[in-house]
């Protein structure tokens, strides 16, 4: 019988990357996917900060900002114009290192994933489809069937990485509300030239024709994102990319040189009840999905995989119990629900149709745009916003103590210009403890003898610009987050925080 720790179904971004982070930390994989090889083609092209950071963990990041596109800004063009520009990098400088949206192809990103999974001895199983699975107390009987026909496996957990047709989901009778729009979409990779191909993403906001375009490579590679007007859909027949409305492309001044794909799509928007189903875990489209608005449906599904990947391992080798793992539930489906009523409220803006729709969208938004950027706190909080850096756990049971601007949940504020980078990766995927000034004998001591890494700074400017505290004590979770901030610094509260949430290694 063949055993794994966790059976991931599904290797897209999602799946591959909870195999990888899992890995890592040393816990036993399988990842199987239906499909004959990696995708050739994808709507998602974003990557953004705070998936970067994470990345960063692994030693991933920057590889993948190299093999990409930064876009330094946004531009929203309405009839053939420039209306207005949003710099990523006035607005992100001093919040994280990568102040920039990244352009890099979802198959791109996939088979760079793929090699560093093959690195570490996991091969994703192809053409292999879960045909349905049984929970047990203490393993999830999955039934498969591949190339050489069909087999049983055992596995400690299940995570169905599957998309959003998602057969974990089904097989959990698991419930999936929500709706679709009404507007047909259509993505295609092309070889562009015109002004917009300068490497910047570009926004076209005529009338009821919507199109956005992605630089991903400096020879004019890009992707194109646009909404195909009703009276061009037939029933009768496969739309091309000749059914494309050219008010929007001739407005954006861009001429498509070549097409190398093109797709249609419809949007949906819908979520599940739970992530969690006993030994069985719902990531990424299985579990939320939502309007392409801002690019943040990959980048969720990646963070998904990371804090579940760090609460498996802790929970597979006895270090916490269960209530870890209810905590990933909490966490991500409370960021989903809020992810999904944004970028709804976002899409209907940007799709509406009538003309009171379009003059606000062709008169009125540039100029709240260009006004509002213009102001220093808006232009950070919208980055922080959209490159997921503004995403807390406040609300979770992870999350204890604040000091200062700091508390319980927050994503770790990062230190700009100091002399150590307090991002920098430490080698492994694990709790650590950071002290901004001076950490005690005592501390020293316990977290000597418990295992628990401790890195010291030297005080600057630069911490207390970011909102840390001097001597302060910031727990910081293998994610990234603060889970416990202390100004006193007692190894007594670390104690007692790691005996509340049931994690025993520390406790």
């Amino acid at each position: 019988m063949n055993r794994q720790d966790v059976f991931i179904a599904g290797a897209g971004p999602t799946g591959l990357v909870l195999a990888l982070w899992l890995a890592r930390q040393g816990v036993g994989v399988r990842i199987v996917d239906k499909t004959a090889g990696p995708g050739t083609t994808s709507r998602a092209v974003v990557v953004h900060a705070r998936t970067l950071e994470l990345y960063r963990q692994l030693g991933l990041a920057e590889e993948v900002v190299a093999a990409g596109m930064p876009n330094p800004g946004i531009n929203l063009w309405v009839h053939g114009k420039r209306r207005a520009h949003i710099s990523f990098g006035d607005a992100g400088a001093g919040f994280t290192p990568y102040p920039f949206l990244l352009v890099y192809p979802q198959d791109r990103h996939e088979r760079l994933l793929i090699a560093h999974l093959e690195d570490m001895g996991v091969q994703v199983e192809r053409e292999t489809e879960l045909l349905g699975f049984e929970q047990h107390d203490d393993h999830v009987q999955v039934r498969l069937r591949g190339p050489q026909g069909e087999e049983s496996c055992e596995a400690r957990y299940l995570a169905g990485c599957d998309g959003a047709r998602s057969p974990v989901r089904h097989g959990l009778n698991a419930g999936f509300e929500g709706g679709t729009y009404d507007q047909l979409f259509y993505v295609a990779d092309v070889i562009a030239a015109g002004p917009p191909a300068d490497g910047q993403v570009h926004l076209s906001l005529d009338d009821a024709d919507f199109l956005a375009l992605f630089s991903y490579a400096a020879d004019g590679q890009a992707r194109l994102i646009g909404s195909i007007r009703e009276d061009r859909v037939s029933p009768d027949r496969e739309l091309g990319f000749e059914d494309v409305g050219e008010r929007a492309l001739h407005g954006l001044g861009v001429e498509v040189k070549k097409v190398n794909w093109f797709s249609t799509y419809k949007v949906h928007h819908r979520l599940t009840e739970h992530f969690r189903h006993g030994r069985v875990f719902l990531l990424g489209d299985a579990a939320h999905i939502h309007s392409p608005a801002g690019g943040q449906g990959m980048n969720t599904g990646i963070g998904d995989a990371i804090n579940l990947a760090w609460k498996l391992k802790a929970v597979l080798r006895g270090e916490a119990d269960q209530r870890l793992l209810d905590s990933f539930d909490s966490e991500r489906l409370a960021f989903a629900h809020k992810l999904v009523e944004t970028t709804d409220r976002v899409f209907s803006f940007v799709s509406a149709e009538g003309n009171f729709a379009n003059f606000v969208r062709t008169r009125i938004a540039p100029l709240f745009v260009s006004a509002a950027y213009s102001v220093g706190a808006v232009k950070e909080f919208m980055f922080r916003l959209v490159s997921q850096c503004m995403l807390n756990y406040h609300g979770s049971a992870l999350s204890h103590g604040s000091v200062g601007k700091v508390k319980g949940g927050d994503r770790l504020p990062w230190a700009a210009g100091a002399a150590i980078d307090n991002f920098g990766p430490t080698g492994t995927v694990d709790w650590q403890v950071q002290v901004y000034g001076d950490a005690s004998d005592a501390l020293s001591a316990w977290c000597h003898h418990t295992g628990l890494p401790l890195r010291v700074f030297d005080w600057e400017r630069a911490h207390e610009h970011a909102g840390l505290t001097r001597n302060a004590v910031y727990l910081v979770r293998p994610d990234g987050y603060v889970g416990f901030a202390d100004a006193g610094g007692k190894v007594e509260a670390l104690r007692d925080y790691f005996k509340e949430i049931g994690y025993r290694r520390f406790a």
